[in-house]
């Protein structure tokens, strides 16, 4: 295969045998059509459909397929972090398995990123074909997205059917749940032309949806962890730090304040109360405690980032 190759298809899957030969097909097509230079890579994670044994016989009549095979189920942002080291694209497009995303909206991505410079390009499905219980919950977590990541051009951050500049994939790490937020993870790496691009959406074909409704948890927790990752990763005492030293003016000022309000009581012949016996001088003990052991996470996250092998890896875009 060329080094100047125009696109790279990333198809992560599990248990999609009956739909893979037509995508491949529909693919093919579309990339002789368009006389693009072109591969298929066919990320199986940990299939126990036959699917495996479907991408072998493909590859054995398509050349430009590539095939990976995981030994178990790692999950969507495992296939797609192997697949985007594997790509040699200018352009990659990934896109399910499933045949809802069109393999006909590959020619515009590929020119909003290689002909008008976008960086990703991410699809957006206007109208689904997927159940209120599913269309609702995906609604409020790219609102809660978009306020997060000040992105606020996307309206769908977990379509599939996504474009990036080659730089971007072979310069972010997916894991965990992230793939769904890989456009936080593009621009948290200093990739910030991100743009989108209505994609029509098919209902299912074959099979049924391999995500539950655990992936929300799993997905708000990882969204945090980006958005904390990507804004203090290189410096873990800034938030904690201010956090604990928050805290703890916080607690010792009111300690101060309940001590000093015994005193003058005292001095001016008042009744009063013992410190310990308020509850607001526990707040402020609580406070106290809470804050130094902030202080002292901060201060021993900022030891291991200070020793990391990574610790002066930064993102470079041009050198002259």
């Amino acid at each position: 295969m060329t080094m100047d190759m125009d696109i790279s298809v990333v198809i992560p899957l599990y248990n999609e045998a009956e739909s893979l030969p037509e995508l491949t097909a529909w693919i093919q097509r579309v990339m002789d059509d368009h006389r693009f230079s072109y591969e298929i890579i066919l990320i199986d994670d940990g299939s126990i459909d036959g699917s495996w044994e479907v991408i072998e016989e493909l590859k054995a009549v398509n050349a430009r397929i590539t095939g990976v095979k995981f030994r178990r189920n790692y999950g969507k942002s495992a296939a797609l972090n192997v697949g985007f080291a594997a790509a040699q694209g200018n352009v990659v497009i990934t896109m399910d398995a499933d045949l809802q995303d069109s393999p006909d909206e590959i020619p515009e991505l590929y020119r909003r990123v290689a002909m008008e410079g976008f960086d990703l390009v991410s699809g957006w499905k206007k109208q689904r074909h997927d159940p209120p219980s599913k269309t609702i919950p995906t609604k409020l977590f790219n609102s809660v997205t978009r306020g997060m990541s000040g992105i606020h051009n996307l309206h769908d951050f977990n379509c599939g059917l996504k474009a990036y500049k080659k730089d971007v994939v072979k310069n972010i790490e997916v894991y965990g749940e992230m793939h769904r937020y890989i456009p936080v993870i593009a621009k948290w790496a200093g990739f910030k032309r991100i743009d989108e691009q209505v994609v029509q959406h098919y209902p299912r074909k074959y099979g049924k949806t391999k995500f539950g409704p655990g992936r929300f948890i799993k997905g708000f927790l990882d969204l945090l962890s980006i958005f904390f990752v990507g804004k203090f990763g290189k410096r873990p005492m800034h938030f904690f730090g201010t956090m604990g030293v928050l805290s703890f003016l916080a607690g010792f000022i009111i300690a101060v304040w309940l001590i000093a309000e015994k005193l003058i009581s005292i001095a001016n012949q008042s009744p009063y109360r013992n410190v310990t016996d308020q509850p607001l001088f526990f707040l402020a003990l609580v406070a106290i405690i809470l804050g130094t052991q902030l202080f002292l996470t901060g201060f021993i996250a900022e030891l291991v980032s200070r020793n990391s092998a990574d610790r002066n890896n930064y993102q470079i875009e041009k050198v002259i």
